[in-house]
């Protein structure tokens, strides 16, 4: 979803993050969530007794003296106030009303800046102010503040906490008493916007109006208008970039401007003398100065891929590269023939799925060797005589003759009974 409003809260240390569903969150500063507001039942006609939002959020702010407390505005007609120890259920709901007592949407809402007031300005051109702690009935109503259908896109308390600064979507910015609420202070027009969070904030000594301005692609320079409060008049205006200037905040003890654009700039304005911090602990840093020794020295310039060692070979024919591997041993080596029988040269033979028919093939002996085993043991009898090892050295005193078993000759067996003879 599309961020609309990120807030730091009083303290500083968590975040309210108000997005296009209906559901805000509060992220500490390391990005862990806090919390997320409930969503409410959408089958409920009556917004007070469903428990959160039911449609996209519009816009959203912290309570400027109660740190737990925030509060957001819905396309579902209402302006909700939030405890963050408590995400089940909202604290207290706001609906705004049209003349005819229907439903209008909230585009955008805020505190006063001692907290006692909660306005929202909504899509009918009204802007709606309640007391805090009265939902029911509003305390301050103008009813055509703003043009009709138009998105209300700011509304901004003065530090004093008399006047209220309201950015409308018909291109004018209004500056109201809202004890005298029927008609503005002060009104400027001929200020395009085409988003429906434009910004307009009072500088911190409470003298100067800001706002940005929109343009079309290939249009111009979005601006930075600034207005006095008193009189109206222009007192500057700062081309900030080729595309729109949507969002401007004039921080009260850095005394800097942040401005963000609508071609993904954010660019921050100082006064070396007036400002605090902020951007001036990065502009402190000088620029290195470069040695000499390194500007006069020629560099030479040399293209790895030029060396005759980095040059990659030229791509050969098919034909020409099945040529020569032809004539290299390993690539035209013939594959060996399945062996059939006891396993040789180290190649497995065929066998039994089995692991013991496995085995017995491996410990089988090898039937190809035909010879007498009487032989093949006589063959070392020659060395075992020159060098004896084993046997021979343990006899050499006790028994230094052997002596062998003597051979006795073969009965006939012809003269045996029948019953006697050995059965072949």
């Amino acid at each position: 979803h599309q961020i609309k409003s990120l807030q730091y809260s009083s303290t500083g240390d968590v975040i309210l993050v108000v997005s296009g569903n209906s559901q805000a969150k509060v992220l500490d500063r390391d990005g862990f969530p806090v919390m997320e507001c409930i969503k409410g039942d959408q089958y409920i006609v009556d917004m007070t007794n469903t428990k959160g939002h039911t449609a996209m959020l519009n816009s959203g702010c912290w309570h400027p003296k109660i740190k737990e407390e925030f509060l957001t505005c819905s396309n579902d007609g209402t302006v909700r106030t939030w405890d963050v120890n408590n995400e089940k259920k909202h604290k207290s709901v706001f609906k705004p009303r049209s003349v005819q007592g229907k439903r209008v949407i909230p585009t955008t809402c805020t505190y006063s800046r001692d907290g006692k007031l909660i306005a929202a300005g909504c899509q009918d051109g009204s802007i709606q102010i309640w007391d805090r702690n009265m939902s029911v009935h509003t305390k301050f109503h103008c009813r055509q503040a703003h043009a009709s259908g138009t998105d209300t896109s700011c509304l901004t308390f003065s530090y004093d906490g008399t006047v209220l600064a309201s950015r409308g979507g018909d291109d004018t910015l209004k500056l109201w008493d809202i004890r005298q609420f029927k008609k503005p202070l002060n009104s400027a027009d001929g200020l395009p916007s085409f988003f429906p969070m434009t910004d307009c904030c009072f500088s911190p000594d409470d003298k100067v109006l800001v706002t940005g301005t929109s343009v079309k692609k290939g249009g111009g320079s979005g601006k930075l208008f600034f207005f006095y409060r008193e009189t109206f008049q222009k007192l500057y205006e700062i081309e900030v970039t080729d595309a729109s200037v949507v969002r401007c905040l004039w921080h009260p003890k850095l005394n800097q401007i942040m401005v963000g654009t609508g071609n993904g700039l954010a660019k921050v304005y100082y006064d070396p003398v007036k400002s605090q911090r902020g951007a001036k602990l990065c502009v402190v840093k000088t620029k290195r100065k470069e040695r000499q020794a390194e500007t006069l020295t020629q560099d030479y310039i040399i293209t790895p891929h030029a060396l005759p060692m980095f040059r990659e070979p030229r791509q050969r024919s098919t034909r020409k590269q099945l040529e020569k591997d032809r004539l290299d041993p390993m690539k035209s080596h013939k594959p060996e023939p399945p062996v059939a029988g006891a396993g040789r040269g180290g190649r497995v033979g065929t066998h039994g799925v089995t692991l013991s028919s496995y085995i017995v093939k491996n410990i089988a002996l090898d039937k190809t060797d035909d010879s007498n085993p009487r032989e093949a043991i006589l063959r070392h009898a020659k060395e075992a005589e020159e060098n004896p090892y084993w046997v021979a050295p343990a006899y050499a005193k006790t028994q230094p003759k052997t002596v062998f078993a003597e051979v006795e000759p073969e009965d006939d067996e012809t003269d045996k009974p029948e019953w006697k003879k050995r059965k072949i």
